[in-house]
């Protein structure tokens, strides 16, 4: 038999897509809708295979099989994946901000699996609110007259502006037109709202005087955002909240008080960073509004919190905005457990963003021992040096943007090429571990490695280590 007609052959034993569909080799897509789609591609990489090289073997039934099911996992994969945090930023944007309690995790569980009270009143056996939900919490612990939830705290300043200041002048001082992250700017969200921004001051220097010159009848709101996320030094000047407030109650207009990451307790009670500023203050002092999120120094789930008077709040509260950007039950359950924590006094122990901002240097270290010790020899043999280092971590969320946390971290020690390999081995690992670069390091830090099992990450470790071999 000539080349040829050996290589027909083989095409014509390739098995068919409906014969291939019914192998056990393909579950669990055997029933999915898009498997004979990429039957039919796999099948046809096989015969251009078996065309381009003669002496290709033609595969059978239970190799195609295997072949389209490897092919089905990595394109249906799920993109959202849990990581280990290696990186010492607390509050990692990129990767999923706050960690959740397993308070937290627990009430999303038993929320999720059945129905729930979201709009139901039980006591009236009829129609509920969504906004009560977590209304008492709110308002007990920050002191306001009035709360509800959006889905981020963009969401909030937008519903905010728009059901207060729409087509009319909002004033800000120009050092406050911060971008929040991911391109959004405050500028931005006002123009969505339909509301006309009235820049004051410098970017350096605003006084009480520029807010009153620039108040007119179209005036409809002050607006002071703190600057969470960046610090401006030197020769410079603001004006308190306290003050703005006095100046917008001799106008009647109200004030917003968008606070970014926002804290319900003292941050410098339980860690060396400094105090951000508290919910509570910006109520006492009398604000209006004020926006903050759920998902940063709160330690919650992503949401948009604002507190406030009845008048202002309700007012947001009752804008058809409202429904666009109203949270879901899943957000609410882990909301409303993360408050728990803060009523019952327990934050600092159950919250996972607060154990980690408070862990001293020391229990890093003897955190990282074991680590180091079960995990050496498996550098040791892939050529790499190890060691328990100093490092430095950050709160990260866009709050305390200059402030370090000394920290400790399991060090590798390497070429910079065998570095970065090990580096891309550890992030496409199962879990993914997520470090970093510094001059001849690959750093893991144990502030945000703390909440993960010591086991789990030893076994990626390792794992990522015998690759490299």
């Amino acid at each position: 038999m000539s080349s040829h007609d050996r290589q027909q052959d083989r095409l014509r034993r390739l098995p068919k897509v409906d014969r291939v569909l019914a192998r056990d080799e393909l579950s669990p897509w055997r029933r999915s809708p898009f498997a004979a789609d990429v039957a039919r591609g796999v099948i046809e990489e096989y015969r251009r295979l078996i065309r381009d090289e003669v002496d290709v073997p033609a595969p059978d039934a239970a190799e195609v099989a295997s072949a389209i099911r490897r092919r089905m996992d990595e394109t249906f994969r799920p993109r959202l994946r849990r990581v280990i945090n290696a990186t010492g930023v607390i509050v990692h944007t990129n990767l999923g901000r706050a960690p959740l309690s397993e308070a937290a995790i627990d009430a999303i569980d038993e929320v999720a699996r059945g129905y729930s009270t979201l709009e139901f009143d039980l006591e009236r056996g009829r129609r509920g609110s969504r906004h009560q939900l977590v209304r008492d919490a709110l308002l007990a612990l920050t002191r306001a007259e009035d709360a509800l939830v959006a889905n981020n705290n963009a969401a909030a300043i937008l519903l905010a502006l728009t059901a207060l200041a729409k087509r009319r002048e909002v004033i800000v001082s120009r050092g406050q037109l911060v971008e929040i992250g991911g391109s959004f700017r405050i500028p931005d969200i006002c123009r969505a709202s339909g509301a006309k921004l009235v820049e004051v001051g410098t970017t350096n220097r605003t006084r009480p005087a520029d807010y009153e010159n620039a108040i007119s009848e179209k005036t409809a709101l002050i607006l002071r955002v703190h600057p969470s996320n960046f610090r401006v030094t030197g020769f410079t000047e603001s004006v308190p909240l306290a003050a703005l407030v006095a100046l917008g109650r001799r106008h009647g207009i109200p004030v917003l008080d968008d606070l970014g990451s926002g804290a319900l307790a003292d941050v410098s009670r339980h860690s060396p960073l400094p105090a951000e500023p508290l919910v509570q203050e910006s109520v006492e002092a009398g604000a209006d509004v004020v926006t903050f999120s759920g998902d940063k120094l709160l330690a919650g789930p992503q949401a948009g919190i604002a507190a406030g008077t009845e008048a202002a709040v309700g007012k947001m509260r009752r804008h058809p905005l409202m429904r666009a950007v109203r949270p879901d039950k899943l957000a609410l359950a882990a909301l409303a457990a993360t408050l728990r924590a803060y009523l019952a006094g327990s934050y600092a122990d159950e919250l996972p963003v607060w154990r980690m901002l408070s862990a001293p240097v020391h229990e890093l270290r003897a955190w990282l021992e074991p680590l180091a010790r079960e995990t050496s020899p498996a550098f040791a043999a892939a050529g790499f040096a190890v060691e328990i280092a100093d490092s430095t971590a950050h709160s990260g969320g866009g709050s305390l943007p200059e402030e370090e946390l000394a920290s400790a971290a399991l060090a590798c020690k390497g070429s910079q090429r065998r570095l970065a390999d090990l580096q891309k081995r550890l992030r496409l690992g199962d879990p993914p571990v997520i470090g970093y670069l510094t001059g001849a390091r690959l750093y893991l830090d144990a502030r945000t490695m703390l909440i993960e099992s010591r086991d789990r990450i030893a076994r990626c470790l390792v794992n990522a280590l015998e690759e490299d071999e």
